[in-house]
């Protein structure tokens, strides 16, 4: 069953069986002025109703209102562009081809020519454009062809805005695209909503851009520059109007889920408990109970044969080595290093360690040491670290670092080869 959604010709699942009738809506919103395809059709759904069992898109649950249109959000992305002076470089995923049409129909618009930046992205409009979609989108600049235009001509479309490390995006912040610079008053708009879990990445995305004194638009600045792919609470109650369903939350985070099971039960929508398992006859008659253990018999035959004790070992047991292992993944910039990815970190015994505040202690650190190769960095990191455990860690323990390259290759593991 056809849905809106950032992604063209998304579709819900609706699934008969001779004792339920289930539907999975998959993402979804509803959009009245979607740019690519048509908004949805209530009447099939309504057809469909009643339903056992709605399997549901939680990921905006705990947003009241309705979700932007698509359109809305090309009409502020034009309102910025054109206020800007300089190259403009937007970023926002490479699936959302109605923002990639309506990006390409503001360029013309206002003067730019457009380049695609980004292997991803480069292969989604190739292959949308054979499939028949972007038919009006405008001739695209060679990327190697952009150094001959002034800056006020450039409308770049990158790739990157959850922070990837080898996107382009990255690669612009840390003045390490082989085709291109970003300069001081140029303008990066971020034109995606983060991803839970990206903030931090997508942070130090941002600082290599303001060191580099480029302009940032964001979601902070204008909120309009995006619009979710997912229903907010107005559409929820929309779709289960027409459903008359049961519901189970999926998708999002488990505050997601909580929000949509409140929003279900003011609607007076049954919503099974997690870990519950719901199963429906032929006659309508539904049942729930606990999710599926060991049958009796499996467990008669573990008590009646219970499990060996360990063989003692003929040698003493070793006593653990109190020791933290750190490893950090860094990217050489301009000015010194930067570091992506998660800090990974491993302790043979238990450790009260603030991940984050160590994080953060890290980033400034790492920012504000001059070092030419990662031996270097490594060389005058190890000391100040030791200092930082040693004042939040009750028990000092034996510290080992490794600094790893990004890329594997030799000239990312000293500075200067690469600038």
């Amino acid at each position: 069953m056809a849905v809106t959604h950032s992604i063209p010709e998304s579709c819900a699942l609706a699934i008969e069986t001779p004792g339920a009738r289930v539907l999975h809506t998959g993402d979804w919103k509803l959009d009245p002025a979607p740019l690519i395809g048509p908004p949805i059709d209530s009447r099939p759904f309504e057809r469909l109703a009643p339903v056992d069992l709605v399997v549901a898109d939680s990921t905006n649950a705990d947003v009241e209102g309705h979700s932007r249109s698509e359109s809305e959000a090309g009409a502020a992305l034009e309102a910025v562009i054109r206020e800007c002076r300089g190259r403009v470089a937007v970023s926002c995923f490479a699936s959302n081809l109605a923002r990639i049409q309506s990006l390409g129909q503001i360029a013309a618009r206002c003067g730019r020519r457009v380049a695609l930046l980004g292997r991803s992205m480069e292969r989604m409009v190739a292959i949308a454009r054979q499939l028949g979609y972007l038919e009006d989108f405008p001739p695209q600049v060679p990327t190697y062809d952009l150094g001959y235009l002034p800056p006020e001509e450039i409308l770049l479309i990158a790739t990157g805005s959850q922070g990837e490390p080898r996107s382009a995006l990255s690669r612009l912040a840390q003045g390490r695209h082989p085709l291109l610079d970003l300069e001081a008053g140029d303008h990066v708009i971020f034109s995606a909503r983060a991803i839970p879990g990206n903030e931090r990445p997508i942070e130090r995305l941002k600082n290599g851009f303001r060191r580099l004194d480029v302009h940032i638009h964001d979601e902070h600045s204008d909120p309009a520059l995006h619009a979710s792919g997912h229903p907010a609470r107005a559409e929820l109650r929309q779709l289960y109007g027409w459903l008359k369903p049961r519901l189970r939350p999926v998708h999002g985070e488990l505050t997601h889920q909580e929000a949509h099971r409140e929003l279900a039960e003011t609607l007076g929508i049954a919503v099974p408990k997690p870990g519950r398992q719901r199963r429906s006859t032929g006659t309508g008659e539904r049942h729930a109970q606990p999710a599926p253990t060991l049958p009796p018999a499996a467990d008669a035959a573990l008590a009646a044969h219970p499990r060996r004790p360990a063989r003692r070992s003929q040698y003493p047991p070793r006593r653990a080595a109190s020791s933290l292992s750190i490893a950090l993944t860094l990217l050489p910039t301009e000015t010194g290093w930067t570091r992506i990815g998660r800090l990974l970190w491993d302790s043979e015994s238990a450790l009260d360690l603030d991940e984050e505040a160590l994080a953060d202690w890290l980033d400034q650190r790492i920012d504000a040491i001059p070092a030419e190769s990662l031996l270097q960095l490594r060389q005058q990191l190890f000391a100040p670290l030791n200092e930082w455990l040693k004042a939040h860690l009750a028990k000092l323990p034996e510290l080992h670092l490794q600094l790893m390259p990004a890329d594997p290759q030799p000239e990312h593991e000293v500075r200067t080869a690469s600038g």
